[in-house]
């Protein structure tokens, strides 16, 4: 019988879509063989995995305007836009604990991509025991320019999603052979180029990874031209967004959060018996 697998694409506060289709995966007892994170898609997968239905978008709707949380204040005064103790250490440890229990007993084997500053190349971390491995899943949601490197057995990492951002083949390479697929964009959807001087400025001394940052539009689009291969080949299960989600990038206004959220549950419930089926055919 073939592997399945769950791929969650990244894509910053336009990941609470995912947790929205997550949730409704949850309500309906869906399992999978092996989950893998990007980033946004990261943080939402653990919470999947724990079994903590509601979880995501309850915090991110009561936290969203709290300058710790995610904004300009966080990274003017700490290098991280997305503030490390109260995100992954306030959050999960008090204000809304992350059922580490849940998580260990678990046996779908839960992976996040970072990428490797030196190399500018993807590494996939399976991820055991999130406390113990929290700084992985926190590379994997570093922006690059507005975070600082997360260093993991003494290298540095930043955001997964500069390298693989949608890691089907990736995944399909390690034995998931078919695969559910939850975009954060909506279809006909292409990356532009970024800024090659930018790039070349801030990572001088991490020429690769500025390599990486300047072609991630290239590697992103041809990425989005596969999985469009695959989706009609049968291969894998695509839901994306019906329409672009109208998020900023440093949200703080839970209304829109939580239509973006929601668009995520109406989208799952709308294929959620046709998935099954496929989910049925492996």
């Amino acid at each position: 019988m073939k592997k399945t697998g769950l791929v969650l694409e990244g894509g910053g506060m336009r990941g609470i879509y995912t947790a929205g289709v997550l949730d409704v995966f949850m309500e309906h007892g869906l399992h999978f063989d092996g989950v893998i994170g990007v980033s946004a898609g990261a943080i939402h997968g653990c919470s999947f995995l724990s079994n903590q239905k509601g979880r995501s978008i309850r915090y991110y709707k009561k936290y969203c305007s709290d300058w710790r949380f995610m904004s300009m204040k966080s990274w003017l005064l700490t290098g991280d836009v997305v503030g490390e103790k109260f995100c992954y250490h306030d959050i999960p440890e008090t204000l809304d604990p992350y059922d580490h229990e849940a998580f260990e007993k678990c046996e779908t084997p839960f992976y996040a991509v970072c990428t490797d500053v030196e190399t500018g190349r993807a590494e996939y971390f399976h991820l055991e025991h999130m406390d113990e491995q929290i700084d992985s899943l926190r590379a994997s949601a570093s922006l690059p320019y507005f975070s600082r490197m997360v260093e993991i057995g003494g290298r540095k990492y930043l955001d997964g999603g500069c390298s693989d951002s949608i890691p089907v083949e990736a995944f399909m390479r390690m034995g998931f052979e078919r695969n559910v697929v939850v975009l954060t964009q909506a279809a006909g959807y292409r990356k532009k180029p970024q800024s090659p001087a930018l790039a070349k400025l801030v990572y001088r001394k991490y020429p690769k990874f500025a390599e990486t940052l300047i072609n991630r539009h290239v590697m992103y689009n041809a990425t989005l031209e596969k999985i469009e291969e695959l989706e009609k080949e049968g291969k894998i299960f695509v839901i994306r967004p019906e329409s672009p989600p109208e998020i900023g990038r440093l949200e703080n206004d839970p209304e829109k959060i939580e239509r973006v959220y929601n668009m995520g549950r109406k989208n799952a419930e709308e294929c959620i018996e046709n998935l099954k089926k496929w989910l049925s055919e492996k």
